[in-house]
């Protein structure tokens, strides 16, 4: 499992290139938070650092050969700049499939 957090406004960029690399299935949340450097913001002339800025997590499970592939691709889809992305790769015990029962791979 593939966790990415990312900057709101690098979603589309990131879901295109995953799409290019046949990889469809994700999930997407709206999410605050904060890494080691916080971002300054302008608010009516004045600079403030915000308690939690708003991301994107992309969550994406994919056989454990493809895992390099879609960190790849995921990096080639966001800027090289502090805090546009964060990506944590996560072993999955097992994957169900509810409406048929399927387990493992075949139920990606």
């Amino acid at each position: 499992m593939i966790v990415a957090i990312i900057a709101n406004e690098r979603l589309d960029e990131v879901r295109e290139g995953l799409l290019g690399v046949q990889v469809a299935h994700m999930t997407v949340s709206r999410v605050t938070g904060h890494g080691r450097l916080r971002d300054a913001e302008l608010y009516r002339g004045v600079e403030f650092v915000p308690d939690l800025t708003p991301k994107i997590r992309v969550e994406l499970v994919v056989p454990s050969t493809e895992v390099e592939r879609v960190i790849r691709t995921i990096l080639e889809n966001v800027r090289d700049e502090h805090g546009d992305a964060k990506l944590f790769v996560l072993p999955l015990e097992e994957v169900v499939r509810v409406c048929t029962g399927e387990r493992g791979i075949d139920a990606l």
